[in-house]
């Protein structure tokens, strides 16, 4: 971890990535952010490079990368647009609960043809009513033969209305609480599956978000993920997973609010001389600096944590809360160098600021991460 260089392959992902953001995400980003479009074009060119399903195993037909190198490819496309990152990682986290529970023939059954095409999946566990207490879901799955009957509604999930394939949590006993949930690969072909309409969102509003509602939806128990009664540990090792790329997302936005900031700062002049120069601002684009560069090394040692085998609660945790209150910081920080400009859409900095809020509030709101990093911590001292 003493070596912060990159290798010759993460240097070439990233430059991938971010050609990619620079080239075919940032010129659409504002038009889509203002009107709310799904660009699905872009999202079907950033699967034929390789730059969706990252976390796939590449004999399942995925990118295969590690979670350090998914991490500075979210950060590069974060930069140019973060709700169109959101859609386009959004499979990392829907797929993931079938790499941890699924079985052997599940997986081939399911990720091979799913990466062999340009598709998208969507992680349903939280419902209206729930928000963070994720153990208390009211989905039911019923068994039913050789198989279960899933009925309920799932609330905020990204690209619920364009995925042909559903992760979905439900419980099967609710009064065994978390201990009776259960995880289930839902296709989106099923009789019973209802996406509905796209929510109307402050950020992110180019990254598409429903509900998603499960009348009778029949799945044999095959499809199934991990025993009777893991799906909680499993949505659980999911986002310990999936976290510190959100950390990431964080960064990007961060990188990008400096980078608008100080660009603007040397061109605007005020006084006879560009703002800049203006100690004030200098302190101001300091501090921003200081809370990104933290925020993404933070980033850094919690990939390397997980892609060393530890569990990465603890520092997924930090990474995620941190960098997503720091981008908050950051990118209101933009808006007070640019003055009044930074008010007006006309201006990118705004829209930073709304997408950051996000970062701050979906995967574990910063609160629970604050409550998590707590519970870790002590455990050093019992």
């Amino acid at each position: 971890m003493a070596d912060f260089s990159l290798s010759e392959e993460d240097k070439s992902l990233q430059e991938l990535a971010r050609k990619f953001a620079r080239t075919e995400m940032a010129p659409h980003a504002a038009e889509c952010d203002r009107v709310g479009r799904f660009p699905e074009e872009i999202y079907r060119k950033a699967w034929e490079l390789g730059l969706m399903n990252l976390n796939v195993p590449s004999d399942y037909g995925g990118s295969g990368l590690s979670l350090f190198q998914q991490c500075l490819i979210v950060e590069e496309l974060a930069h140019a647009c973060a709700g169109m990152t959101t859609s386009i990682i959004a499979n990392c986290l829907a797929l993931e609960p079938i790499l941890l529970g699924g079985s052997e023939e599940l997986k081939r059954a399911i990720l091979s043809p799913f990466c062999a095409s340009y598709q998208l999946a969507s992680f349903c566990l939280t419902e209206p009513g729930g928000g963070s207490d994720a153990g208390a879901l009211k989905t039911r799955a019923r068994p039913d033969g050789d198989g279960f009957v899933i009925d309920g509604e799932k609330c905020f999930i990204t690209n619920g209305p364009f995925a042909s394939l559903y992760t979905v949590f439900a419980t099967s006993d609710p009064a065994l609480k978390h201990k009776g949930i259960n995880a289930f690969v839902v296709p989106r072909s099923t009789p019973g599956v209802v996406p509905g309409k796209e929510e109307e969102k402050m950020g992110h509003r180019a990254s598409a978000t429903s509900t998603v509602r499960f009348d009778g939806a029949r799945v044999p128990r095959s499809n199934r993920l991990g025993g009777d009664g893991e799906g909680f540990a499993i949505a659980m090792r999911t986002l310990d997973q999936t976290r510190t790329p959100i950390g990431a997302l964080a960064t990007g936005i961060a990188q990008a609010a400096i980078d608008h900031a100080a660009a603007y700062a040397l061109q605007r002049v005020t006084f006879g001389r560009p703002i800049a120069e203006h100690q004030a601002i200098q302190i101001k684009l300091a501090d921003m600096s200081m809370a990104t560069h933290a925020a993404r090394l933070l980033t850094w040692q919690s990939a390397w944590a997980i892609d060393g085998g530890r569990k990465g609660t603890f520092e997924s945790s930090m990474a995620k809360c941190f960098a997503s209150d720091a981008a908050m910081r950051v990118a209101d920080e933009a808006i007070q160098i640019f003055g009044g400009n930074g008010y007006m859409r006309e201006y990118p900095v705004e829209k930073l600021l709304r997408d950051a809020k996000l970062a701050q509030i979906y995967e574990g709101a910063n609160e629970i991460q604050r409550l998590v990093i707590a519970k870790e911590l002590l455990k050093a001292y019992r």
